[in-house]
């Protein structure tokens, strides 16, 4: 078995449970794997104000990438890296999602921004991230710091359809992919949760034959690639679980403290 000197865990669907919590077992194996000389961070769909939450509890020390790897800041939420839409990219975005009657947010470094406060999931992504959204009438004069675009929807496979219709429509000028079977994330292009993975393994020294990524959604497929030890968590779809190495159990039974107990610390170095 290849050491493991640096694990990278996706949050949502992975390191917190359906409802949002982080459990004594995950705080306990973050610890853990501190105690064994193994590095921790996390790579999130989350933009980086929603992952202050998780800093305390776990003592985290590394960067963070946020926005699915198109920001990295450090623990204290400082930027370290950060790219943005490009606005006429934001536009098409939006236009798509409104002609599809979908639901859409904006989210710059600092704000949350959407229409309708009262719209599906926007209670749960209050709770998720710790932040009150900013409602708009219009996304105009935010659209120079966007850094990532969310579609949201209850219906059904029109998420996926509009990720298909986007990567046509944006083409290799930003990033669509699904972070939860209800939101399609939209980002810039060039940075992604392998890009943000690449980086951390340049700032610590350490080779993707030593790093392992544990994630549950389509966007963490691009972190699975650059990783020696790639885990799906038990609740991820059929297509993710095919492109890992192993599969633990589900978010809701402790699958990332499970992962860590069985397949990360028993390669320590």
């Amino acid at each position: 078995m290849n050491r493991i000197s640096l694990l990278v865990s996706d949050v949502d669907g992975t390191l917190v449970t359906p409802d949002k919590r982080l459990t004594e077992a995950s705080c306990a194996a973050v610890a853990r794997l501190r105690a064994q000389g193994i590095a921790f961070s996390i790579a999130s769909s989350r933009p980086p104000f929603g992952l202050r939450m998780l800093i305390g509890p776990l003592d985290l020390r590394l960067p963070l990438a946020a926005f699915n790897g198109a920001a990295l800041v450090a623990p204290d939420l400082a930027p370290l890296e950060q790219r943005l839409l490009p606005r006429l990219v934001a536009q098409e975005t939006l236009a798509l999602l409104r002609a599809r009657g979908i639901d859409a947010w904006v989210f710059t470094v600092d704000r949350w921004l959407l229409r309708d406060p009262a719209a599906a999931y926007v209670a749960l992504e209050q709770r998720t991230i710790a932040t009150e959204p900013t409602a708009v009438e219009d996304f105009d004069g935010a659209l120079d710091g966007a850094a990532k675009i969310v579609g949201v929807s209850a219906v059904p496979g029109q998420l996926a359809d509009a990720e298909r219709a986007l990567r046509g429509a944006i083409g290799g000028r930003a990033l669509a992919a699904r972070s939860q079977p209800y939101y399609l994330d939209v980002t810039p292009a060039g940075a992604d949760k392998g890009t943000a993975v690449a980086a951390l393994q340049r700032r610590l020294g350490i080779p993707a034959a030593e790093t392992a990524v544990i994630g549950d959604g389509e966007n963490d497929l691009a972190m699975f690639a650059g990783a020696g030890l790639a885990i799906a968590m038990g609740n991820a779809a059929a297509a993710v679980k095919q492109r890992a190495a192993a599969v633990t159990l589900g978010n809701a039974e402790d699958g990332f403290a499970a992962a860590v107990e069985r397949l990360i610390l028993p390669r320590a170095g």
